[in-house]
C-alpha cells in the first residue's frame, strides 16, 4: 500500500485515537516525586516522565500516561553527583542513553562491576540481578527506560541510604577494592554476565532495509544484539524523503523520535489516513493490529527509538512506500 494513494481525513475517528495515542515532550512535565521512598534522600532525585505506564513509579494513576500492556516507556532525568541505590526487578529494564554518561553498576554478594554508557548505548538489566546507577560526569543524564512488562513490581532495595552508610549505598554495595570494571574479555563472572546485556551503538552493525532506512537491533535475533523473550528495542535512521508502505504487527510498537522530526501515519481499511508529527522526544505508541507505517518529508534525517512488544522478529519485509 502507498502512501500517496491514501487520503488524509482530517477530524476523524481514526485521527482522533492516533492523537490520543501520541505523548509529547512538551504537553509533559518531569516528576521530582514519582519514587517517594527516594524524597528524603536529595542525593537520589531523579525526574520522571511518563509516557507508557509508571515506569516503576508507584503512581499508576497518572492520567496523562497511556495504559501499558507488554513495556513502559518513560524518560529519566539525572543530575551530577546523583545515584540511583541498589535494586532488582522480577523483570528486565532497559535504559537507552539519550545524552549525558551514565555509570551503572550490578552487584552480587558484595561485589560490583561497574559499565560508563554513552549517547546511544544501552543495557538491558536482568532479571533479580541487583543495580544501580550514578552521574558523575559534569553534565545530567536524559535516559530512556522501558521495563518489559506492563505493571511491574515495586523494586526490591539492596543498598539503599534509609538501611546502609551513603558511601556504600553510592557505590551499590561495594566496599573499597570491590568495584570491577566493566570488560568484555574479563574473567569475573558479573563481567561475563554484564557483557551479554550491554550495547555499545558504535558496535552494533547497520542494517540498511530495501525499504531505504537503517536499523541497529539493540534487543532481538541480530548479530549483537541483546536475546530477550519479552520485547524487542530497535534504533532507526530515516533519511529525508523516505516512505514506508503500510504494515501491521501482532503487538503494539511505540516509536519515540530521538532527532530530527518523522510522520506517523495510521491506515484505515479504506486507505484512509490518520497522520501525527513527531519532533525529538515525541512518541506514538501503535496498538496490535493496526496498520501503520513512517515517513520522513523533511529536509533532515530523523533518527528513533522503538519499542516493539514481542521478542520475535517482524515476519514481514519493509518496502517503501
Amino acid at each position: 500500500m502507498g502512501a500517496h494513494m491514501n487520503i488524509q481525513i482530517a477530524n476523524s475517528p481514526l485521527q482522533a485515537e492516533l492523537n490520543a495515542s501520541t505523548g509529547r515532550f512538551t504537553d509533559k512535565t518531569f516528576d521530582w516525586k514519582a519514587f517517594p521512598s527516594n524524597v528524603p534522600f536529595p542525593e537520589l532525585a531523579r525526574a520522571q516522565m511518563r509516557y507508557i505506564g509508571a515506569g516503576g513509579s508507584p503512581k499508576v494513576g497518572d492520567t496523562s500516561t497511556l495504559p501499558a500492556q507488554n513495556f513502559t516507556l518513560s524518560l529519566i532525568y539525572k543530575e551530577p553527583g546523583r545515584y540511583a541505590a541498589c535494586h532488582s526487578h522480577e523483570i528486565e529494564e532497559s535504559f537507552l542513553i539519550i545524552s549525558g554518561a551514565l555509570i551503572v553498576g550490578w552487584e552480587k554478594d558484595g561485589e560490583v562491576v561497574e559499565v560508563n554508557l554513552g549517547p546511544r548505548d544501552m543495557i538491558l538489566n536482568a532479571r533479580e540481578v541487583a543495580h544501580g546507577f550514578r552521574v558523575d560526569g559534569v553534565e545530567p543524564v536524559l535516559m530512556s527506560i522501558s521495563v518489559d512488562v506492563g505493571k511491574p513490581l515495586p523494586p526490591v532495595y539492596r543498598y539503599h541510604p534509609k538501611d546502609c552508610p551513603s558511601e556504600l549505598a553510592r557505590t551499590f554495595g561495594a566496599e573499597p577494592g570491590k568495584t570491577i570494571p566493566f570488560d568484555r574479555q574479563g574473567t569475573h563472572p558479573m563481567q561475563q554476565q554484564m557483557s551479554d546485556y550491554v550495547v555499545r551503538h558504535s558496535e552494533l552493525p547497520t542494517i540498511w532495509e530495501d525499504a531505504g532506512f537503517a536499523r541497529k537491533v539493540y534487543v532481538g535475533s541480530a548479530p549483537g544484539a541483546i536475546a530477550s523473550t519479552t520485547c524487542r528495542k530497535e534504533m532507526w535512521g530515516v533519511p529525508s524523503r523516505t516512505a514506508l508502505a503500510a504494515f501491521t504487527r501482532p503487538v503494539e510498537d511505540a516509536v519515540m523520535c530521538l532527532e530530527g522530526s518523522i510522520e506517523v501515519v495510521w491506515v484505515d481499511d479504506a486507505g484512509n489516513e490518520a497522520v501525527v508529527e513527531l519532533g525529538p522526544r515525541d512518541m506514538v505508541r501503535t496498538p496490535a493490529g493496526q496498520a501503520h507505517f513512517i515517513r520522513n518529508p523533511g529536509a533532515g534525517a530523523a533518527t528513533l527509538w522503538t519499542v516493539i512488544g514481542q521478542s520475535d522478529d517482524d515476519d514481514f519485509t519493509f518496502q517503501a512506500g
